[in-house]
């Protein structure tokens, strides 16, 4: 019997190493300092100015070019339709678990993004300000699946991001509290007209609800309004150590907080933080992992891949 010849699949993306993609800064400067650098990464991420150097400039002079391409575009389609509508901002969709890093990716782009002169005003909005309160949570009976895309008020998201695509000079977001695990009532963020929205979140690279190569779908997912997408990935032991070492970190800040919602934790030793913290993961993190976010990645036009030390191995870029 002829055996089958094996024929690899082509991927869909170009991937770099950290040299290769360090070399494509060019000479983009470095316009973030030590202590701003301190401010923006997480709790327990040590973001070296190396990295930012290696990883984040060139891929703030990515973004640079694309945001540039697509005002020349929006600039010659007005000049063509002869009207002069308010300017629609260039919107950055960020994707990957909890504890990967996505927030201290999205805050350090926004200040190197907020850096460039063509593109000053830079807005950060989390998805966390569309989950549903937790009250909805409750009477549904799935508090405990707290960040899977069941979890969101998806119509209000949308409605968020078609305003703000449409060129409205105000719109306002739903304001969460981490400290409360909460919806806070009748606190909003307003987004008036950035030049760039950044929008971070575990789920926003999300399909349709049905099959997603079902051609009769013709629902309004929330990717259709970002005009470029990141997804944050590192191997879920990493991720889940990563965790662990923040639930640790997190007794002495906010869990001690009398007000914090997780202030049970705040006594518990090493060895019993570890095992609650693994728990959670077990049950609610990496379960949404696996299910519903890691799938997502292959939707991303740009892909970080993080090490053990919280350091990008490589960077993927989808081809055009």
């Amino acid at each position: 019997m002829m055996e089958r010849m094996y024929i690899p699949m082509a991927s869909p993306y170009v991937t770099f190493n950290r040299e290769q993609w360090s070399a494509l800064r060019a000479s983009t400067p470095l316009t973030i300092s030590d202590n701003e650098l301190s401010l923006l990464q997480g709790l327990n991420e040590k973001m070296s100015m190396t990295e930012v150097s290696d990883i984040y400039l060139p891929l703030s002079r990515l973004l640079n070019l694309y945001v540039g391409g697509t005002q020349e575009l929006y600039q010659a389609t007005h000049t063509f339709l002869g009207n002069q509508d308010g300017k629609v901002p260039f919107i950055i969709g960020i994707a990957g678990s909890v504890a990967v890093g996505k927030s201290t990716t999205a805050r350090i782009l926004q200040t190197l993004l907020s850096r460039w002169p063509n593109h000053p005003k830079v807005d950060l909005v989390t998805t966390d300000g569309f989950l549903y309160p937790n009250k909805v949570l409750e009477d549904r009976g799935i508090m405990k699946r707290k960040g899977f895309p069941e979890s969101y008020d998806l119509r209000r998201f949308i409605n968020f991001l078609s305003d703000v695509k449409s060129g409205l000079p105000e719109v306002k977001a739903p304001v969460y509290s981490h400290l409360v695990y909460d919806i806070v009532p009748d606190e909003w963020q307003t987004v008036r007209q950035p030049d760039i929205l950044i929008v971070e979140g575990l789920n926003v690279l999300q399909p349709p609800r049905g099959e997603e190569n079902d051609a009769r779908i013709s629902e309004v997912i929330v990717s259709d309004f970002f005009d470029f997408t990141i997804y944050v990935h590192a191997e879920e032991k990493h991720i889940l150590k990563w965790y662990v070492e923040r639930f640790k970190l997190l007794r002495q800040t906010a869990f001690s907080d009398p007000s914090s919602y997780f202030k049970r934790y705040a006594s518990l030793s090493d060895e019993e933080a570890t095992e609650v913290a693994t728990g959670i993961w077990t049950e609610i993190n990496g379960a949404n992992l696996r299910q519903n976010i890691l799938p997502t990645r292959v939707r991303a036009q740009l892909i970080l891949d993080k090490g053990q030390d919280h350091m990008i191995q490589s960077v993927k870029l989808r081809k055009l």
